[in-house]
């Protein structure tokens, strides 16, 4: 039988005890007619209503008892001829829609179109708009009804709301809003809205110093650009309309003025930048580099005369040769010269280099990027590839293979060919400084790797180890976020292969605090030694002494005590002070002594004799981690309150150490810690480079026979 209809069941979760489904009843305290009219609502700044149907938790706090279906007296509101009645409707409406139950009554009673309605009809402006799109963006946002029901008028309206140049901030960011879901949910959508926004109408959003504003503008292109039609990609003509192939996009976002405004006005803004505008960012600069998976994914054709073109332009920049179009010469000659320059520029096939560039990824890319190295920094490609080419065999560095791994490489470490994630934040600002920023990327590292591989005296076996460090380099650059190329550039002078050895070492040192069985069973080895060490340490300060304040229940502070341990550790020599001590005490003016057999404990904290007292010492916590006490025979104590913290652990440890007992205070753990590290890291300082096994080696068997050891008689 099914419960009555004005019982919800409610889970509620007691902190520390199992969750439990519980019958409230809404409406019998109060008698209410029409009780079927009515929900439990939160009384806090959500407003969301309590039902069978919404799946969310009943919060601690106070609840309303609510009207459920007020939709149509709402609707009848936002309808009103009073202006001011109609304002206030909307801004209830825009509130209320936030949540799902209040959403799905009031989309039942047609309340989506008569919003879109009156967005078409074109008479609100200022609030009433403002309100009237929050509210249309609230309800959306629940997924109940499909984007694609709405009219090309209405796209229309939204629209111009984004191309007029002086708009209310609220009613720009809503259009944007509502454009980039309409693009995003709606391949249809995307047709319509392509067509009436331009880049020349968003890019004036992006001058502005409004973040939000920047930030839907960003995501509006970001859409526009993520559901550009896949057979589109071929086409190049630039249109004003945004309804362009991808290829297209690429050409507008690699615009100067576009960069130069994002760059300006965004990412080297005075404002920090929140992670919803990083998220738009880092979209944008995924999508740019996507851009290049059609060259990455693409074979060389080794027959295709273009395409060898390209590669004869590397040879003839390197060696400043002509490419040979007078035939002069054997066949036979030729293709002996050409074998023994495409070995120099670093090609696997020697003999039709274009089968190097079979390999997907990185395809064609790799040649792109070759070639545009070789034009726009040719001073260094000649260097590079005439540097490796006279040295030996085995210790050239390979600039063919190099260039194809290297690209391949970035294009992983820059995910290209991968969509957004959806979590991510992290861009690059460097990337949006060029207007061929992975190609120059590109350039900048293809340097690093021949660098480093002169650092490493590689071989040609060398390869891959060569790679892994150039990574390292490459990220541990990126991860710094440098602002510009050239300030990655520096960030790479500055990590050298013995500057990645340095901080491998230091990360081996820390990382894991080293797990591995040998270093597990060093560290204990050396343990006992530190301990010895600051054991020592504490009792050479007790041997120092300290002057103590002597402080009593009339909380006079202007007396002082001395307190020090004899040098053979037998004795603590104690006496009252005048005045404040330059330096140390003697021990002979010091009148009273306490042996150090005699002491049964030592005590600390409200434990002390001097603490249990009445009275203010009581109530200070600052003196109360400060306070510690000997105990010696039946009931005598010697109060102590040290002069600050570090001068108390020296003297609870030195006291414990006395008894025999363990040191246990936080800057113990501290030292142990640092000289621990220390002597570990000088102990294993011989090892560099070198892979500790898990286990120990194993022991050999006996010889049969020992003739081979020498008799010394």
């Amino acid at each position: 039988m099914p419960p009555p209809a004005d019982i919800v069941k409610v889970a509620i979760e007691w902190p520390g005890a199992f969750p439990k489904l519980m019958e409230i009843d809404q409406v019998s305290r109060w008698s209410v007619p029409n009780h079927d009219n009515y929900a439990l609502q939160n009384a806090d700044a959500t407003n969301f209503y309590i039902t069978e149907k919404v799946g969310q938790p009943l919060s601690g706090g106070q609840f309303l008892l609510s009207l459920r279906n007020n939709n149509a007296e709402l609707h009848e509101r936002i309808q009103s001829s009073s202006m001011d009645a109609k304002l206030e409707a909307l801004k209830d409406l825009a509130t209320s829609s936030r949540d799902i139950t209040f959403a799905q009554e009031f989309i039942n009673l047609d309340g989506i179109t008569l919003l879109t309605q009156m967005v078409e009809s074109g008479t609100d402006f200022g609030d009433l708009l403002s309100f009237t799109l929050t509210a249309f963006v609230e309800l959306m946002d629940h997924g109940i009804i499909s984007w694609d029901t709405f009219s090309v008028a209405f796209i229309k309206k939204i629209a111009s709301y984004v191309n007029k140049s002086a708009m209310d901030t609220a009613v720009l960011q809503r259009s944007l809003a509502i454009l980039e879901s309409m693009v995003l949910n709606s391949q249809d959508l995307y047709q319509k809205v392509a067509q009436e926004i331009t880049i020349g109408q968003l890019i004036p959003h992006l001058q502005g110093s409004d973040q939000d504003i920047q930030t839907y503008t960003i995501a509006v292109i970001n859409a526009l650009f993520l559901k550009a039609p896949e057979e589109k990609r071929q086409c190049t003509s630039l249109s004003p309309a945004l309804s362009l192939s991808l290829q297209e996009m690429a050409h507008i976002l690699a615009q100067k003025q576009l960069r130069s405004i994002i760059l300006t006005n965004v990412i080297r803004s005075p404002k920090p930048i929140n992670e919803e505008m990083a998220h738009q960012l880092y979209v944008l600069q995924v999508l740019t580099f996507n851009l290049l998976e059609d060259r990455m994914m693409t074979k060389m054709d080794p027959q295709d005369q273009a395409q060898r073109d390209i590669i004869f332009e590397l040879r003839r920049i390197a060696f400043d040769v002509e490419c040979d179009s007078n035939n002069s010469g054997s066949i036979e000659k030729r293709k002996s010269m050409y074998t023994r320059d495409y070995k120099k520029l670093g090609f696997i096939n020697h003999v039709n280099p274009a089968v190097d560039f079979t390999q997907i990824p990185p395809g064609m890319l790799a040649l792109d990027n070759m070639l545009y190295f070789a034009r726009h920094h040719q001073d260094a490609y000649i260097r590079i590839v005439l540097e490796n080419s006279s040295r030996e065999d085995k210790h050239e560095c390979p600039f063919g293979r190099s260039s194809i791994e290297l690209t391949k490489m970035l294009c992983e470490i820059l995910k290209v060919g991968e969509l957004p994630s959806e979590n991510c934040h992290e861009f690059h600002p460097m990337f949006f400084t060029h207007d061929r920023a992975f190609e120059e990327f590109f350039c900048i590292c293809i340097q690093l790797l021949n660098k480093t591989w002169k650092e490493m005296r590689a071989t040609s076996e060398d390869f891959n180890k060569v790679m892994q460090v150039v990574r390292e380099q490459i990220m541990r650059a990126l991860t710094a976020k440098p602002n510009s190329l050239d300030q990655f550039k520096s960030r790479l002078q500055n990590l050298s292969y013995t500057e990645i050895l340095k901080l491998r070492q230091s990360e081996r040192m820390n990382q894991e605090d080293f797990q591995s069985r040998p270093i597990l069973e060093l560290r204990e080895k050396i343990q006992p030694e530190i301990m010895e060490l600051i054991k020592q340490q504490r009792l050479n300060r007790l041997c120092e002494g300290t002057c103590f304040r002597k402080i009593s229940s009339r909380r006079r502070q202007d007396k002082f005590w001395y307190c020090r341990l004899s040098p053979n550790h037998k004795v603590l020599h104690y006496g009252d002070l005048e005045e404040s001590p330059q330096g140390e005490v003697p021990h002979d003016s010091l009148q009273d002594k306490l042996p150090v057999a005699d002491i049964k404990a030592v005590v600390t904290g409200k434990d002390c004799p001097h603490m249990k007292e009445k009275g203010a010492l009581k109530q200070n916590k600052e003196v109360l981690e400060l306070a510690f006490s000997v105990l010696y025979e039946s009931d005598e104590y010697l109060n102590f309150i040290a002069p600050d913290k570090h001068e108390y652990c020296v003297w609870t440890d030195g006291l414990n150490a006395l008894l025999g007992k363990e040191m246990t205070s936080e800057f113990t753990k501290s030292d142990m810690d640092t000289l621990l590290s220390m002597e570990m890291k000088l102990r294993l300082l011989d090892l560099e480079n070198i892979q500790i096994p898990e286990a120990p080696p194993p022991i050999p068997k006996e010889p049969s026979n020992y003739d081979f050891v020498y008799d010394c008689n």
